[in-house]
């Protein structure tokens, strides 16, 4: 068009119309975003051409997406988990380039694009999967944290293996490429340090200053993601560590909360150009004579990659379930694999028939897996009963994290969801003596609970198995504070199956949801926001009445 302004305006349109239509036909927006690249980006109509400033938009987008994942975990969670992560994340590379290196060999590739394509076919895209586990407010629960740990493990992985490939494609020896891996050792080593320095020294007065105004709080965050999203590609590392370190950084601050809520909408728009700009660099015309290969790699992705993680997972001591639920966020390969076959490319160690290879996996593995995660749950309930070679007798390493020791006495109520709402019904009960059992999924929320010396039981409502571990014959009443339908109806089947007797209290946020919930035969439904507006507005109109 010649126009930035009209280009800008003619892709918001069609992504606009696009977004409506998946929705309609109750499709990711990813796939459509993605679409909306190949058919009108470079290599289809060509109708956009503005490649930089979508490139900038695209950055800032997964600047900011990394950074409010850092901003949810704090150090101890990091601690606690940061064990399962590097021996999910090393092991799952591991295996996945060993096993993908001979399946190459049995395709045909040479050695050299073998071992590209088996590295290539082990990571991960941390920016799909963590806005997937984000929409699916998944990011904090257990089986969330520990991908996004094994992800970061990942990205860290193919930061040195992209360095190590420069060095060789420059002509360096052994000792030089020794050289370049002890500097970057040691600039990770001063990167680590001097955010630590900042983090003890700098940044809560800073922030405590800037948050006297809510507006300069959101720009100072935003500048402190995109600086050390910066300073991490100057070292040599991604822009996603830094970027995740930033807000590691920030997460202890009593201002992650406003910041992760700010930040939000303004995160989800700028990554509807990633989307948009990885479809549109996809190279259609270089990967028509790879589709059967393809098909075979990517089969291998999809199922052999989450196969790993779950053997690993349960090798650990971790459920089925969550090893299941953690395995599927490895089902495609990342926006990584296509940047280190480009690399590969450049340095002309593989054809441009592998690129091609490479791209058509990743389309291929990134579409699928996105239905496998926003499906998840409705997959493990139909493949459950054979996962339990995934798991052990003793799931003990989950058991010890995430259960308090066996329950003595009686039960009067079981509260599952110990956000806000959950945390204060449960202390109101408490004050009126009532023995309250609470269940949650996300560690933090457990660990603060049991802070506060509420018992508590880590469980995921969708779980289908969860009522096996709950004391139900000694229990009066089971109350859901979490606000979505689909989990409520599955904790309810659940209870059922189990033959729950006791009464039900369920909570819906609007009356569509109270109807289905009251056919579904809850006995008592919760509509915190009405209850809410009545008791405000009854409130209002007796100061009004005492006024006159």
């Amino acid at each position: 068009m010649g126009n930035l302004f009209y280009e800008f305006a003619l892709l918001l349109a069609v992504a606009g119309i696009m977004g409506l239509l998946a929705y309609w036909l109750k499709q990711p927006l990813i796939v459509a975003f993605i679409i909306i690249g190949i058919l009108f980006g470079p290599t289809g109509l060509k109708w956009v051409t503005i490649g930089s400033e979508i490139d900038l938009l695209a950055k800032m987008g997964i600047a900011l997406l990394l950074f409010t994942v850092g901003l949810k975990l704090d150090l101890h969670v990091i601690r606690s988990l940061g064990p399962v992560s590097l021996a999910t994340g090393l092991g799952q590379v591991i295996f996945t380039s060993a096993i993908g290196y001979f399946l190459c060999l049995a395709l045909g590739l040479s050695n050299l694009s073998s071992l590209y394509v088996s590295v290539a076919l082990t990571f991960s895209s941390t920016i799909i999967i963590v806005k997937l586990l984000s929409d699916k407010r998944e990011i904090d629960s257990l089986h969330g944290r520990i991908a996004v740990g094994f992800l970061i493990v990942q990205d860290m992985i193919v930061v040195l293996a992209m360095i190590a490939i420069t060095a060789f494609g420059a002509g360096t020896r052994g000792g030089s490429l020794g050289r370049s891996m002890l500097m970057i050792a040691l600039k990770g080593t001063l990167f680590l340090g001097l955010v630590a320095l900042f983090m003890r020294f700098v940044l809560p007065y800073v922030f405590h200053l800037a948050a006297q105004s809510s507006e300069l709080l959101i720009v100072l965050a935003i500048a402190w993601a995109v600086a050390l999203a910066a300073a991490g590609d100057f070292l040599g590392f991604s822009k996603e560590i830094g970027a995740f370190l930033a807000g590691v950084s920030l997460a202890s601050t009593p201002y992650r909360e406003a910041l992760i809520s700010r930040l939000s909408s303004l995160r989800d728009f700028l990554l509807l150009f990633f989307f948009i700009d990885l479809g549109a660099y996809l190279k259609l015309t270089m990967i028509r004579s790879q589709i059967f290969p393809a098909l075979g790699l990517s089969l291998f992705v999809l199922i052999g990659n989450p196969f790993i993680v779950m053997v690993i997972m349960g090798v650990m001591g971790f459920r089925k379930r969550t090893g299941f639920l953690a395995g599927l966020t490895v089902a495609q390969i990342s926006e990584f694999s296509l940047m280190l076959g480009a690399l590969g490319r450049r340095l002309g160690h593989i054809p441009s028939d592998v690129m091609g290879l490479i791209t058509l996996v990743g389309l291929i593995t990134i579409g699928l897996s996105t239905y496998m995660i926003l499906y998840s749950h409705l997959l493990y309930a139909r493949l459950a009963p054979w996962l339990g070679i995934f798991e052990r007798r003793v799931p003990c390493r989950e058991t010890a994290q995430e259960e308090p020791p066996p329950l003595k006495g009686v039960t009067d109520a079981i509260i599952f969801g110990m956000g806000r709402f959950g945390s204060n019904i449960a202390r109101e009960l408490s004050d009126r003596g009532v023995r309250i059992l609470g269940g949650d999924f996300d560690p933090e929320l457990i660990r603060r609970s049991r802070k506060a010396k509420q018992a508590v039981v880590y469980g995921d409502a969708e779980d289908p198995d969860l009522p096996s571990i709950l004391p139900l014959s000694k229990t009066r009443w089971i109350v859901s504070s979490l606000p979505q339908i689909s989990v409520n109806l599955c904790l309810l089947h659940a209870l059922k199956t189990y033959a729950y007797e006791g009464k039900t209290a369920f909570t819906a946020h609007n009356d569509r949801d109270a109807e289905l919930l009251k056919k579904a035969g809850v006995d008592l439904v919760l509509l915190p926001f009405m209850e809410a507006a009545k008791e405000a507005a009854k409130e209002i109109l007796q100061e009004v009445s005492g006024d006159d």
